[in-house]
């Protein structure tokens, strides 16, 4: 086994093709400074696989997702030696020839603000379930510094998925008292007023959401979207910064990651503490949020792009993707950002453990499509959900101008003057994120 100094691992880095293994938490790799290290984040260019994801049978196979071949030199550093050993052990067994160690993160690549680190831009929004734990707990978790919080358990009207089981101090949130169950766009501005304000959140109240993950099975459910509580959570999140909250904290991996981590769950029921007033017009961020008018003008400007956030046999016009949509077809214009398998599942946006998948693989997945943050790109779908996720995931990574266009399909479709598209298109789209 050979360890790498910092200089032999830059001297590396700069003449092979060497690949870097980050095996930390995920947080850690976003930009979170989980060991009080100086800085936060990860060494340019590394790909995460945390040690936890070995725990699961197969891991294997995000090491071929990610491009790292038995072929090629792959350096290995986190926080523990123990741990890179232990995946250095692993990747050995697994075929791989050329496998070293770096061991100085912490105090020599971390600590000298001379040497590159990437971050997420808005990792703190994207919290781990040790930051929430510390917040109920009464202590004060790293870059809050509020007195106001409302934890919410996001289900689409679907009470009982709460009582089954949720963190202790949530609240329930239905997302039908954000978004219409006639057109499911957002609710008219005074009704999210009303709503907001009955859970007790201001525009200066920190929000911490997340939903439980399951896996529907479209054939076999009336209401899917009833076991996508986590998908609907980032449908919350999307809607409530429209509104003008100004500070969204998403548990990472929804409640999976809280229970993955070991921590209970209560069925006590925790009821909110309305106030008086939002404390600010909403939309505070009505760029948030565009329509079909502004849809439109999207798709005739060189300056902005309509992303599908839908499945290839949505786009391409083999089924709707919903119980009550009737017509199939995609946006002429549109691009393909493939959402997965269906109307309820991200596969492409998630990692298995059902956290966001790493953020530079999304946005380079993006650019081979022509979605770049140059531009003013608004994310759809069939009604909202799989839209604010994509959506989320490029506000996270701090692109200027980045919308939901709130109609998606649905809205599109139900217009007999609007076009529609069914088949291949012509042109070169994105397949796999």
């Amino acid at each position: 086994m050979n360890t790498l100094s910092t200089q032999e691992l830059i001297s590396k880095l700069e003449k092979t093709n060497a690949i870097l293994i980050d095996v930390r938490p995920i947080a850690a790799y976003n930009g979170w400074a989980l060991q009080n290290e100086q800085r936060g984040g990860h060494i340019p260019g590394a790909k995460s696989i945390p040690m936890q994801w070995t725990q699961y049978m197969d891991w294997v196979e995000v090491l071929e997702e990610k491009s790292i071949s038995r072929d090629q030199p792959v350096v290995v550093y986190g926080y523990d030696e123990n741990q890179s050993n232990e995946m250095y052990t692993k990747l050995i067994d697994l075929g791989y020839s050329d496998v070293e160690i770096y061991t100085n993160f912490v105090e020599e690549w971390a600590g000298n603000s001379d040497l590159p680190l990437n971050q997420l831009p808005r990792y703190k929004h994207l919290v781990y379930p040790e930051w929430i734990k510390n917040l109920i707990d009464g202590q004060q978790p790293p870059h809050f510094n509020n007195d106001d919080y409302v934890i919410c358990h996001s289900h689409y009207d679907h009470i009982e998925d709460y009582h089954k089981g949720h963190i202790p101090g949530a609240i329930p949130v239905d997302t039908n008292s954000l978004e219409s169950t006639e057109t499911w766009n957002r609710r008219l501005p005074e009704e999210l007023q009303e709503t907001l304000q009955k859970l007790g959140i201001r525009h200066d109240t920190t929000v911490v959401i997340y939903g439980r993950f399951s896996s529907p099975v479209y054939n076999e459910e009336k209401f899917p979207g009833k076991s996508a509580g986590h998908l609907g959570a980032l449908r919350c999140a999307a809607i409530m910064l429209y509104a003008g909250v100004e500070d969204i904290r998403i548990l990472n991996g929804g409640i999976t990651s809280w229970e993955t981590r070991g921590y209970d769950l209560t069925t006590e029921e925790h009821h909110p503490t309305p106030v008086e007033d939002f404390g600010k017009e909403i939309p505070g961020n009505p760029e948030y949020m565009i329509d079909t008018p502004e849809a439109k003008q999207l798709l005739a400007s060189n300056k902005g792009e309509l992303v599908s956030i839908r499945s290839w046999e949505e786009f391409i016009g083999n089924r709707s993707g919903y119980h009550y949509i009737e017509k199939k077809g995609r946006i002429p214009g549109a691009i393909f950002g493939n959402c997965g398998s269906d109307a309820y599942h991200m596969e492409n946006y998630r990692n298995f453990d059902h956290t966001m998948r790493e953020y530079q693989e999304i946005a380079s997945a993006w650019k081979e499509g022509g979605i770049t943050p140059d531009k003013h790109v608004a994310f759809y779908c069939g009604t909202g959900w799989r839209g604010s996720e994509a959506f989320m995931n490029a506000w996270l990574m701090g692109w200027p101008k980045v919308s939901v266009y709130d109609g998606g399909w649905f809205e599109w479709c139900n217009d007999p003057e609007n076009p529609i598209e069914t088949g291949e298109p012509d042109q070169s789209v994105l397949k796999n994120v």
